[in-house]
């Protein structure tokens, strides 16, 4: 695996999910999510990172997830699980508290909000590429949540598309161990060119710039 250089220029940060619903006390995945993610601490991490690439002058782009609203999925002929439980249980729901970034991971200024996906890739059926090409991105690095859901599958698809891609692992969280392990040991090793602590891609970001 190789870092091959974030220089602000050329390098991303996507930070995927970042809802009330999943990061914060009262949110509804939140119960499901929180051991992983304070194991990992997973906030402090967060805000480490998007702290350091601010500073070093690298773009951020927001990557979320559709907030359920009424009729979303009415009529369609394949929806899945995790559709069919966020329009149960109005996960995400647009106009809430929990449908709503967490207070510390609002966009600033000049950083782009990418259009919402529909399932897990925050390639499909958005303009998230198209920003990214625009912007002469050619590094992504990923945090936030699910690692291995939307993190995993933005990412495959990311790397699919000719991105450097780069996991920050202890900056991204899930609702297990089993599915940490099975992104960070078993998956992502095939498809990621660098799966770093938050400690080593901030020191990478600074030698960078």
């Amino acid at each position: 695996m190789t870092t091959d250089g974030y220089d602000s220029s050329r390098t991303a940060l996507l930070v995927v999910d970042p809802y009330n619903d999943f990061l914060s006390e009262g949110g509804k995945l939140w119960p499901r999510a929180k051991e992983v993610a304070e194991s990992v601490r997973l906030l402090d991490h967060m805000r480490q990172v998007l702290a350091a690439t601010r500073t070093a002058g690298i773009r951020t782009f927001f990557v979320p997830h559709r907030r359920t609203a009424p009729g979303d999925y009415d009529g369609w002929a394949h929806l899945s699980f995790s559709q069919a439980r966020a329009a149960e249980t109005k996960i995400f729901e647009k106009g809430s508290w929990g449908g709503t970034f967490h207070p510390d991971f609002e966009p600033g200024e000049g950083e782009i909000v990418v259009h919402e996906h529909w399932s897990s890739s925050g390639f499909a059926n958005t303009d998230l590429d198209l920003q990214l090409k625009q912007h002469g991105i050619s590094h992504i690095a990923l945090i936030g949540m699910r690692a291995n859901t939307c993190i995993d599958t933005t990412a495959r698809f990311g790397q699919e598309l000719g991105y450097h891609v780069t996991l920050v692992k202890d900056a991204i969280a899930a609702f297990r161990p089993e599915e940490m392990q099975a992104t960070f040991e078993l998956n992502a090793p095939a498809y990621a060119h660098a799966i770093l602590t938050t400690d080593t891609f901030v020191e990478a970001v600074r030698d960078a710039s």
